[in-house]
């Protein structure tokens, strides 16, 4: 973590999380990877620095609110962006309608999923938005997904604070502990909506 970057996170607090999550999910890259300002956060509110709560919604909201103007310029300009498609997308637009199928197929699964996978999470926004998915969809699924990332990293900054240093080593068995405990919280939600289509299925039948 650059001392710049920690001393202007220190200083300005809340508004200094949202600022950087919002500014990296509307595509504009910050000095260090995002999961990292969202642990040092967390630890900010171990050491009382900053409040909790606070942190954990301006990082949520920084990530929503990112996300979502992300995906409504796609939404209602995606196709004139796309005939001249700009250097700052990296990413073809065959890769992104391929990658569009793909969630428009899984329905609100399949932006929950991609919002959790790393470098995949902005351009699922983007896809989603050039495939015209419903807000109400959309919405609904990056909320969840923005408590489960973003909220998820502030978290474990704040239960692993007394061991910052060790976290900063490890930062990248870190980063697979999160990825881990979002698979167990989403085969979970998943298992549980299976279960409940299926007991649906059984009702109908027996129904009939």
């Amino acid at each position: 973590m650059p001392p710049e970057l920690a001393d202007f996170i220190s200083q300005y607090g809340y508004l200094a999380v949202f600022a950087l999550v919002f500014l990296q999910e509307i595509g504009i890259p910050n000095p260090v990877p995002n999961e990292l300002v969202l642990l040092f956060s967390g630890y900010l509110a171990f050491s009382g620095t900053l409040n909790f709560f606070l942190v954990f919604a301006s990082a949520v909201l920084g990530d929503f609110l990112g996300t979502t103007l992300l995906y409504s310029v796609f939404y209602y300009f995606g196709k004139k962006i796309m005939e001249n498609k700009p250097r700052w997308l990296p990413i073809s637009k065959e890769k992104i309608e391929r990658l569009g199928k793909i969630i428009i197929e899984k329905d609100r699964w399949g932006i929950f999923v991609g919002r959790l996978i790393p470098y995949i999470r902005g351009y699922a926004s983007v896809a989603a938005g050039i495939l015209q998915l419903k807000p109400k969809i959309f919405l609904s699924m990056v909320a969840l997904s923005a408590i489960l990332w973003s909220g998820g990293y502030v978290l474990v900054g704040r239960l692993s604070g007394r061991y910052w240093d060790l976290v900063l080593q490890k930062f990248e068995g870190t980063s697979t502990l999160i990825y881990v405990l979002l698979g167990i919280i989403f085969v979970s939600l998943f298992s549980r909506h299976v279960w409940g289509h299926f007991k649906n299925k059984i009702k109908k039948n027996e129904k009939n």
